[in-house]
C-alpha cells in the first residue's frame, strides 16, 4: 500500500486498524473514514507532483488513494476521472449569472460518476483475492461495477429493484454481471446484498457501507481542484468562494466530495474547502429534512421521485452527507420532479444530456438563486453526475414530442413554418 491507513468510525470516533474490519463501524454500525498518515505524505508529496502528472484519470491520484497500484492499464477501468468542466455562456446568460460551470461525470467510461467507486473497489476486491463482488443498485452502481469488472475479469453479482430503469439493467446484462432483480425496493435489495456477501464470502460495493466507495468518489474533489488552481490564475476569487453543487441520494457522493476536501485540508495543499451544496428530489429528502432541522439524526422516507439514482428510503450515507454542507457553510435545497424535468431540458439545450439525478443538481442551482441563497456572480460548479441515455423514458418527458408527417416537402414546409 502507498501508505498506512486507520479507519476512523464516523459517529463514535473508534479508531481501528485495517486489517481489524471490513465495512462499517463493529460498536455502532457507522461509516468508516479511511485516514492516511499525512504527515509522512507530506514529506513525500507535493501538489506539483500531482500537477506534473500525465496519467488522465483517478489513477493520477494514484498516493492518495488506499490500493497498492492501478490494475487494468489498457482497459476501461483505467479511465475513469478527468472528466470535463464545461462554461455554457449561451445558459449562463440565461440565468443572468457569472461563472457558471457544469463538470460531466457521463463522460466516465459507463457514463456515470459512479465509475469513481466501482474503479477503486474492484482494485481492492482483486487485491484481497475476492472472487465475486456485489452491489446493491438502482442502476448507475451497479452498471459501474459490471463495467470495471469485466474490465478485469472479476465476477459481480447485482441486486436491482425490478422497477430500475430497463437501459440501466441492459447496460449491467451487457457487461456479463449476473442480475438479481428484487421485487421490492432499493433499500430492500440493499439489505439483501448484505445478507448475501456474509453468507457466500462475496466482497460488497455498497455505498454507505463499504469505505473504500467514498475513496473513489474523492477524486472528483481533487479534479475541482486541479481545475480551480487552474481558473483562479485567470480570477482573484478562492477556493473557498466556489460553490459546488452536488445530487444527492444515499449520501455518498456529496460525502465522497467532502472527504477529498479535507484530505487537502490535512495535507496543507488547500486553505479551506469550497461551498457544497445537496440537492435532494422532494420525494426522497431524508437527508435535507436533517440538515433543515438542525439534526444528523436521519428520518427515512417512502421515496418517489422521477430521479430513481437518488431515490433512497433510508440514506445509508446520511450523516457525513449533512456534514458535508454544515462544515462547508453550504445548504440543502429540496426540488420537485416538475423542477428536474426542466432542468434536463435546459442542460440539453447547452449541449449536456443528464439523467433527472444528473439535472437535480442544476434544479438546486436553479432554485438557490431564486432563493436568494447564491449570488449570480459567485463562481459555481454543477456536478451532472449521469447520462441522460440512462433514463429514456425520463428524458422524453422532459421534451415535446417530434411531429410525424408525410413524406412529401409541402407536409415539410406546414411542419417548419
Amino acid at each position: 500500500m502507498n501508505t498506512e491507513i486507520i479507519y476512523k468510525c464516523s459517529l463514535c470516533g473508534q479508531e481501528f486498524n485495517n486489517k481489524e474490519i471490513r465495512y462499517t463501524c463493529p460498536i455502532d454500525g457507522g461509516n468508516l473514514d479511511v485516514l492516511f498518515d499525512y504527515e509522512n505524505l507530506q514529506r513525500e508529496l507535493s501538489p506539483d507532483d500531482i500537477k506534473q502528472s500525465r496519467e488522465p484519470s483517478i489513477w493520477r491520484y494514484l498516493p492518495l488513494l488506499p490500493v497498492d497500484e492501478a490494475i487494468g492499464t489498457g482497459t476501461p477501468l483505467h479511465s475513469v476521472g478527468w472528466t470535463p468542466v464545461y462554461s455554457p455562456e449561451l445558459l449562463a446568460k440565461k440565468l443572468g449569472v457569472r461563472n457558471l460551470f457544469i463538470k460531466d461525470e457521463s463522460r466516465n467510461p459507463t457514463a456515470s460518476f459512479k465509475d469513481r467507486a466501482s474503479a477503486v473497489v474492484v482494485t481492492k476486491a482483486r487485491e484481497m483475492g475476492k472472487e465475486v463482488v456485489v452491489t446493491a443498485s438502482t442502476g448507475n452502481a451497479g452498471a459501474a461495477l459490471a463495467g470495471m469488472a469485466a474490465a478485469v475479469s472479476q465476477k459481480a453479482v447485482i441486486m436491482a429493484p425490478k422497477t430500475a430503469p430497463p437501459a440501466k439493467i441492459a447496460q449491467l446484462l451487457v457487461y456479463g454481471a449476473q442480475v438479481i432483480l428484487v421485487d421490492g425496493r432499493y433499500d430492500d435489495a440493499f439489505d439483501l446484498s448484505v445478507q448475501a456477501a456474509e453468507e457466500f464470502g462475496w466482497y460488497c460495493r455498497n455505498t454507505g457501507f463499504n469505505p473504500f466507495t467514498a475513496e473513489g468518489k474523492k477524486t472528483a474533489a481533487f479534479e475541482i481542484w486541479e481545475w480551480f488552481e487552474n481558473y483562479k490564475s485567470k480570477s482573484p476569487a478562492k477556493l473557498e468562494d466556489l460553490a459546488v453543487f452536488v445530487s444527492v441520494g444515499d449520501g455518498n457522493i456529496i460525502s465522497g466530495i467532502h472527504k477529498g476536501f479535507k484530505d487537502l485540508l490535512e495535507l496543507g495543499w488547500i486553505e479551506a474547502p469550497p461551498r457544497i451544496f445537496g440537492v435532494q428530489a422532494a420525494g426522497s429528502a431524508a437527508i435535507a429534512n436533517a440538515f433543515n432541522l438542525d439534526s444528523e439524526v436521519i428520518q427515512p422516507v417512502s421515496a418517489d421521485t422521477i430521479a430513481d439514482s437518488i431515490s433512497v428510503d433510508l440514506p445509508r450515507d446520511g450523516v457525513r452527507a449533512v456534514r458535508a454542507v454544515s462544515q462547508t457553510n453550504g445548504f440543502y435545497i429540496i426540488v420537485e420532479d416538475r423542477e428536474i424535468l426542466r432542468s434536463i431540458k435546459d442542460l440539453g439545450e447547452a449541449g449536456i444530456f443528464a439523467e433527472p439525478a444528473g439535472a437535480a443538481s442544476f434544479a438546486g442551482y436553479k432554485k438557490a438563486l431564486k432563493d436568494g441563497l447564491i449570488e449570480g456572480s459567485t463562481p459555481v460548479l454543477v456536478l451532472n453526475t449521469g447520462s441522460g441515455l440512462k433514463d429514456i423514458n425520463a428524458a422524453r418527458q422532459a421534451v415535446s414530442q417530434p411531429l410525424v408527417i408525410k413524406p412529401s416537402l409541402d407536409a415539410l414546409k406546414r411542419a417548419v413554418s
